[in-house]
């Protein structure tokens, strides 16, 4: 997809998981816009690396590297204190980042990891955020899901798979806890400049790979999207004048489309919702 010349001039960009795969393809993109590009990183070395490569190809220079680890909370809010020192505007938060675990593991703050990186970090990121993203409207919110949302269950009795867990349970629950998290978000942002919207990217060829089999990996990947390709969506959402007042919507291809009946659940939206808080506050202190 050619995208046309938006002006992001002026504009503020966070983009999470931006130094590998969609984000990195994503930040690219933005940059080429004239976007300040923030991208918060575990890896500085790698995101200082990506920052150069950034530069070279767009010739935008207003690429930030800061510190900050999707797999702890105290991180998380330490990067947010940091960027509101530097930034008082914050006008397209992307919130990309996503593991899938093949294996169980828990975050540094005890939490199933999956659920932890992919749904609780980008709430209590966005969360922490989101006066300055209401402050700085009109502003967008974009978060990366996936239709593989479609076989998720929010499993509130084991959410964090103690009781039995398989890679796609927990990554399909916490695909379909992003687009609640969409929806309900679109909800309470209603009449303040400031939209969100999910997408699917499409099959995409990146670090998830590596969790198939080493055979297999060429052929697959014969049939998946390149990062460049999986990124045209999340661009398109995060820039696009087309979709300026559009909120609460599930994006393919650059398309509105619809959701399942249990992503339209305004009852497990809202349970959700209440329960990520307690997460969240539960390990404030961590």
């Amino acid at each position: 997809m050619s995208f046309p010349k938006n002006d992001l001039s002026g504009k503020i960009c966070c983009i999470t998981g931006g130094t590998s795969g969609i984000g990195k393809e994503t930040a690219l993109g933005l940059a080429r816009f004239g976007a300040t590009i923030v991208l918060p990183a575990r890896n500085l070395e790698l995101a200082e690396v990506v920052k150069q490569e950034i530069i070279e190809k767009t010739g935008n220079t207003k690429i930030d590297c800061m510190p900050c680890d999707f797999v702890s909370f105290a991180s998380i809010r330490s990067f947010v204190a940091a960027f509101l020192a530097k930034y008082d505007q914050l006008d397209i938060l992307v919130n990309n980042a996503g593991i899938m675990e093949p294996t169980r593991q828990v975050s540094h703050d005890g939490i199933e990891r999956t659920f932890a990186v992919n749904h609780l970090a980008p709430f209590l990121l966005t969360t922490l955020l989101l006066e300055t993203i209401k402050r700085s409207a009109p502003a967008r919110i974009v978060n990366v899901s996936s239709d593989g949302y479609k076989s998720g269950t929010i499993d509130f009795d084991d959410i964090e798979g103690k009781q039995k867990y398989t890679a796609f349970r927990a990554y399909s629950q916490s695909k379909l806890a992003n687009i609640l998290f969409t929806r309900k978000l679109a909800s309470m942002l209603v009449g303040t400049g400031a939209t969100v919207n999910a997408l699917h990217p499409g099959m995409t060829a990146t670090n998830f790979l590596k969790l198939l089999p080493s055979l297999v990996r060429p052929l697959a990947k014969m049939f998946m999207l390149t990062p460049a390709q999986g990124a045209e969506t999340t661009i398109y959402l995060a820039s696009s004048p087309d979709v300026a007042t559009v909120t609460g919507g599930y994006c393919i291809k650059s398309k509105i489309v619809p959701v399942s009946a249990k992503a339209q659940s305004t009852e497990t939206a809202d349970r959700l919702w209440s329960v990520s808080e307690r997460y969240v506050s539960q390990n404030a202190a961590s």
